[in-house]
């Protein structure tokens, strides 16, 4: 068979197998990658791209390197949302960069992060002026996350109904994969008694909660893992 027939088989059959993986792996990949996952997508087009172009090397190990490189991401992510913890380790955690229109030179350091990339970011968001934020939070995937100062924000509907706005603050994570946050509770000013206190009025345990948060007023938002399947139930009631 002439080699250049051997490379066109190569690659197409490359090509629908790295599409086939794409799809196994979800379309998380298609966003914003976490490091591991940068490096593992790097990898396997490195690998793809030199397989499908040396017909030398052996087609077999070469997908079966493919498989292992694209199966490890699958495993990390079931792992990583069955734990906190080890998705903190392998995705790290969002980096809080301005605080109340200051900016925490520290946290920028730790992430080897210069003022004129903070600038150029903002920028990015028709944002000129670190004083007009309010918080700005470099997620885990890159992402420069911005919240502006109340003054700054567009004027919602809701404000001029009630001719009134209010000073609001991020909300607070307090509860995430039915596990408390006991440092971010007790930062935030609350106990963890009063928030089981708050669970148990509503006949629910922490861990039937996914997310937890409360805001500036002290309203506490739950989303429960089954609270879809609660709706449905109630909807087939109804109907019945």
């Amino acid at each position: 068979m002439p080699e250049w027939i051997e490379v066109i088989i190569r690659s197409i059959s490359i090509i629908f197998g790295l599409f086939f993986i794409t799809k196994l792996l979800g379309k998380k990949q298609l966003s914003k990658l976490s490091f591991f996952e940068y490096i593992t997508g790097i990898t396997v087009g490195d690998i793809a791209g030199t397989l499908s172009m040396d017909i030398e090397l052996n087609l077999v190990n070469g997908i079966s390197s493919i498989l292992i490189w694209s199966l490890v991401p699958i495993v990390i992510s079931i792992f990583s949302l069955k734990s906190k913890g080890f998705r903190d380790i392998v995705e790290g955690k969002a980096t809080t960069f301005i605080q109340d229109g200051k900016i925490l030179e520290g946290n920028m350091r730790k992430e080897k992060y210069s003022a004129d990339e903070l600038l150029e970011q903002l920028r990015k968001k028709d944002i000129f002026q670190v004083s007009d934020v309010e918080f700005a939070i470099l997620e885990t995937n890159g992402e420069l996350s911005v919240l502006l100062k109340q003054e700054k924000q567009q004027v919602k509907w809701e404000d001029i109904l009630h001719k009134k706005v209010k000073y609001y603050e991020r909300p607070i994570t307090i509860i995430s994969d039915g596990t408390f946050l006991e440092n971010t509770i007790y930062e935030a000013g609350y106990s963890l008694e009063w928030v089981r206190e708050k669970l148990q009025s509503r006949k629910k345990d922490v861990k039937d909660v996914f997310l937890g948060q409360i805001d500036s007023s002290g309203e506490i938002f739950l989303d429960f893992y089954h609270d879809h399947l609660e709706i449905k139930n109630k909807k087939e009631k109804e109907n019945g």
